[in-house]
């Protein structure tokens, strides 16, 4: 981890001019921030870098700040009252994961990243102060966590009931909406899959064979493939239909 003080009295600053040139800015909570407001934050911006398999913190652990996600997709983990891991949900490019810490709430579950990734941790103190005189920032804060409110019940709702075949497509879906135009998927190991969509390795395996076959995926290396974005609206919408 490396951390970097963001002092901006001086826009020559390199970590200044870093954050003003960051390509994720626009997406990130601090996208509703002019430049006088940037101005203003005294504190440290961690940048983290984490490898594919590694946590970034765990369910339970006291949150002392939040993160943006600059690259990379960060899957956040739970374990059931039966024991069974669950895969709940994905973070990707300019998500804000981490928001419990705001209450001074312990994280509901774990992150970990699925692929190697980076991200800027923000102190809570410091979006406490800038949220004390901008109600932009409050507004965007409260529809971060309104989305991120939304991609969980849209877990339950498209990835863990329903045919088995209709929630593989929704999630070949929900892997692409995280890769840029023509970018490969990040594609999860079949146990993965399973913990994602309540099922088992087998039928995993299947469907992911199955759609090879029908050219909606195609597998380029063991955790990485393409999805044919026109065959996978198709497969969707017939799926829809029955």
């Amino acid at each position: 981890m490396t951390i970097v003080p963001l002092f901006r009295f001086d826009t020559q600053h390199e970590q200044a001019q870093a954050c003003a040139a960051c390509s994720v800015r626009g997406l990130s909570l601090f996208g509703a921030l002019d430049e006088a407001g940037l101005n203003r934050i005294r504190a440290h911006i961690a940048k983290v870098e984490l490898q594919a398999g590694k946590t970034l913190f765990e369910a339970g652990a006291r949150g002392r700040g939040l993160y943006t996600v600059r690259s990379g997709i960060v899957r956040f983990e739970r374990v059931t009252e039966r024991g069974d891991r669950r895969i709940v949900r994905l973070a990707g490019r300019g998500d804000l994961i981490g928001q419990e810490g705001l209450l001074r709430r312990a994280y509901a579950d774990d992150a970990v990243a699925c692929t190697p990734a980076q991200l800027c941790s923000i102190p809570v103190q410091v979006v406490d102060e800038l949220c004390a005189g901008n109600p932009a920032l409050v507004h965007e804060l409260m529809r971060r966590w309104q989305r991120a409110l939304e991609e969980s019940e849209g877990w339950l709702s498209d990835l863990a009931t329903g045919p088995a075949r209709r929630r593989m497509l929704r999630l070949l879906h929900k892997l692409a909406e995280h890769a840029g135009p023509d970018e490969l998927i990040w594609l999860p190991q079949r146990d993965e899959i399973g913990a994602m969509l309540n099922l088992t390795f087998e039928t995993a395996s299947r469907l992911i064979s199955r759609l090879r076959r029908e050219g909606v995926l195609a597998l380029l290396g063991p955790r990485h493939a393409r999805v044919e974005g026109a065959a996978l609206q198709l497969a969707l919408r017939l799926e829809d239909e029955q």
